[in-house]
């Protein structure tokens, strides 16, 4: 234990951010650069060093995080550093994006703020990178196998780099024109910027890892040549069927889907465009959906110049104490300001959208809703409550229900889904396709961030064990395949 009296005499301090009147002008992070490195050994000294860790079983990737906490505090930044990369791939990356289930079960969280284990990781990792101490990994030798992996998301790339360093010969294919998936175009500029993934994918390339894009696998590439040319594939391909609003309207011009809006901002910061096609400059913008995708278009329409921007939400506003039956050190459901609330706009809960209603050029002009309760169990409408808002740009953030069906890749497998519309595997991520494997959001539906990365890395030693048919000697969390933590 660093500090024995850390968590007495230190109060918790997170990342400074800039102010709102600066960041809404540009696409860069939102926190002050080096505002952490000031703070960070003391915050990392608050960490009590428990028995139980129960942070450990918090995170999907099993982080150890007592201990990198410990050398952050004492500033041994390269230890820090090995055992962070113990466990995880991209630090960088959940460093920035998790929601930290680690932090809600903190055993410093019973009675006082918890540790700031995300702040210490990002911290960790950034140095790393500045001191050039993140350096590729290749294999000593190669097996001869060589692998398939189908999406560059979080799930994806992890699979991809561990099965690389094993010495197998891997393959990513990507459908869009870069790599990243959902980090690369999902995820704004504003919340983590597109270089901490340029930089992995530059390290992963030295390693021996290739990458295809433009390519997408049932439509540019049939499935089934796709498998014989490999002697195994990892289906990572993400839940990208959105959830869709069918009410009286939705055809109308200026409603869009959250992942149709979001790409093309990331797009003009890559120099694709000058502006985007979907802009939300001088319009009122609804977006209906509360999650963080909701707030990622919030952050999205500020920066575009919207005239107004409004997000609703059909359930009830979460408390700012855990539930009763969200008890530690469960992931609780609480009210969350992120960086793009702080910067405006209203938010609205326990409302359902009724219809849209457009002008005689049939662009949407308005949103109507009325108000919702619960009623055994049960969301009612509230007579009397129907209102209506300007609304001339809609996204839709309402989550993903599976994946895709429509370019060919699942019927082209001839892999089975479960109840879920996910594809269905076993407790070895594989298929009922012989060397077919899935890890991620296709296998899972919609997650964490953390979940994609360690079903990645459980996934690439089970892969491992198929294809050299014995045990991997591949790192994996401990419960790769529990869904209790599922958010």
């Amino acid at each position: 234990m660093a500090d024995p009296k850390g968590f007495l005499t230190t109060d918790r301090e997170v990342a400074e951010t800039r102010p709102v009147e600066e960041r809404v002008k540009d696409w860069n992070e939102v926190y002050v650069p080096g505002s952490l490195l000031p703070i960070i050994s003391k915050q990392a000294g608050r960490c009590m060093d428990c028995g139980i860790p129960f942070c450990h079983n918090g995170c999907p990737l099993g982080n150890l995080i007592p201990e990198w906490n410990d050398y952050a505090y004492r500033g041994d930044w390269t230890a820090a550093s090995e055992r962070l990369h113990a466990t995880n791939n991209f630090p960088e990356f959940t460093g920035r994006l998790c929601p930290a289930p680690c932090e809600s079960a903190c055993v410093l969280g019973i009675n006082q703020p918890a540790v700031t284990i995300k702040n210490v990781e990002v911290s960790i990792i950034d140095k790393a990178w500045d001191t050039g101490g993140v350096t590729p990994q290749p294999p000593e030798r190669l097996s001869g196998k060589t692998v398939a992996v189908i999406g560059s998301g979080p799930a994806g790339l992890a699979a991809a780099q561990q099965l690389t360093r094993a010495g197998h010969t891997v393959a990513v294919y990507e459908r869009a024109d870069r790599i990243g998936g959902l980090l690369r175009y999902g995820i704004p500029e504003f919340k983590m910027e597109k270089r901490h993934i340029n930089r992995r994918i530059e390290q992963m390339r030295a390693e021996g890892t290739k990458f295809r894009t433009g390519v997408e696998i049932g439509r540019d590439l049939d499935a089934a040549k796709l498998r014989k040319r490999y002697d195994a594939v990892v289906v990572a391909a993400g839940a990208t069927t959105a959830r869709d609003l069918p009410v009286p309207g939705r055809e109308l011009s200026g409603i869009h889907q959250a992942m149709e809006y979001l790409p093309l901002s990331n797009k003009v910061q890559e120099g694709d465009f000058v502006t985007p096609p979907i802009t939300a400059e001088g319009k009122h913008v609804v977006v209906i959906g509360g999650g963080d995708t909701g707030a990622d278009c919030v952050g999205t329409a500020h920066r575009q110049g919207a005239a107004s921007v409004t997000q609703l939400e059909i359930m009830p506003k979460p408390g700012e104490e855990r539930a009763p039956g969200q008890p530690w050190p469960t992931f609780p459901m609480l009210y969350k300001v992120t960086s793009a609330h702080e910067e405006g706009g209203e938010r609205v809960y326990s409302v359902s959208t009724t219809h849209f209603e457009g002008d005689e050029n049939g662009d949407v002009q308005w949103l109507h809703l009325i108000e919702v309760e619960f009623v055994d169990g049960k969301l009612e409408q509230k007579p009397g409550t129907e209102r209506k808002i300007p609304a001339q740009l809609v996204t839709l953030a309402m989550g993903f229900t599976g994946v895709d069906r429509e370019n060919g890749l699942v019927e082209q497998f001839g892999v089975e889904l479960d109840e879920r519309g996910n594809i269905a595997r076993d407790g070895e991520y594989a298929t009922n396709v012989d060397g077919v494997f899935v890890a991620g959001d296709a296998g899972r539906g919609q997650s964490l961030i953390v979940w994609a990365i360690a079903e990645g890395r459980s996934a690439a030693k089970a892969v491992d064990r198929y294809l050299t048919g014995v045990p991997s000697a591949l790192p994996a969390p401990i419960r790769p395949t529990d869904r209790a933590l599922t958010v």
